[in-house]
């Protein structure tokens, strides 16, 4: 069985993590299938990507065979750096720079690697038995997956080198009160509340949505200057589209919009 699964239905994309024996791992194969998903998701129709892992475990980490073979291997540490732990890395980083919305729908565990994809996402729907924690001193690391870049821009810098040092495991209402999940739903109730809130997601208007992502993503970046004049060329192009169209004549006929994505 393929460590990661994925389908595309109607608007809607799903990746599952799917390697209960390693409780979902972020391992060399499954970032090169996840990898691959994004980048197929990506020529698709789908307007939404779902992030999720199976049987209770979002993401429990890294790849703890590669780390075994750090200790025991006679290979040199650069060469495992190269051939594995760069490429999980930068699998994070293809989810974070996904051109289309991504959500994470973490029920269960997101622990270390894992708690760092789940953040790479845009928006992290949680239910109240998800947990996460950042903690890498666990096994005598220092951070990776790119949670230096990621985590303080969700909590500020003081706060993730908090996260960080303590290794701290949050439950999901610490997780949402410091914004890690934007949105903590009943576990009874989880599978159809995030449904609700993907399809709101997957349904709108997204061509207008996709910039949106690339303008919030890039604003901490650019000086104000620059924000205004990528946010015109993004409104140029939203005003070339059919769901701007619709926007406006359900605006102003007090009708809820019916977006195509194009």
């Amino acid at each position: 069985m393929a460590p990661v699964e994925y389908d595309i239905h109607d608007e809607r994309a799903t990746i599952t993590m799917d390697n209960p024996g390693l409780r979902n791992a972020l391992t060399l194969d499954a970032a090169t299938a996840l990898t691959e998903a994004i980048e197929d998701i990506e020529t698709s129709d789908a307007r939404c990507v779902v992030l999720e892992g199976s049987e209770g475990t979002f993401c429990a980490g890294g790849d703890i065979e590669l780390m075994l073979e750090g200790l025991t291997s006679d290979r040199e540490t650069e060469e495992l750096m190269d051939e594995a732990a760069f490429p999980i890395n930068r699998t994070v980083q293809r989810v974070y720079e996904c051109s289309i919305p991504t959500v994470a729908k973490v029920d269960g565990p997101a622990y270390g690697a894992g708690a760092s994809l789940a953040i790479a996402c845009d928006v992290v729907l949680a239910s109240e038995r998800a947990e996460i924690s950042f903690g890498f001193r666990r096994v005598g690391l220092s951070v990776d997956s790119g949670t230096s870049y990621l985590l303080p821009r969700m909590v500020g810098e003081n706060t993730a080198k908090d996260l960080v040092y303590s290794g701290d495991l949050l439950d999901a209402e610490e997780a949402g009160d410091l914004g890690l999940f934007n949105r903590v739903y009943p576990t009874a109730e989880f599978e159809q509340r995030a449904d609700e809130y993907v399809e709101n997601v997957a349904t709108g208007p997204t061509v207008g949505l996709k910039h949106s992502k690339a303008l919030l993503q890039r604003g901490l970046e650019r000086s104000f200057d620059d924000v205004i004049e990528a946010e015109v060329d993004a409104i140029a192009t939203a005003f070339e589209t059919a769901d701007f169209d619709e926007g406006v004549r359900a605006f102003l006929e007090q009708r809820t919009p019916e977006f195509e994505g194009a």
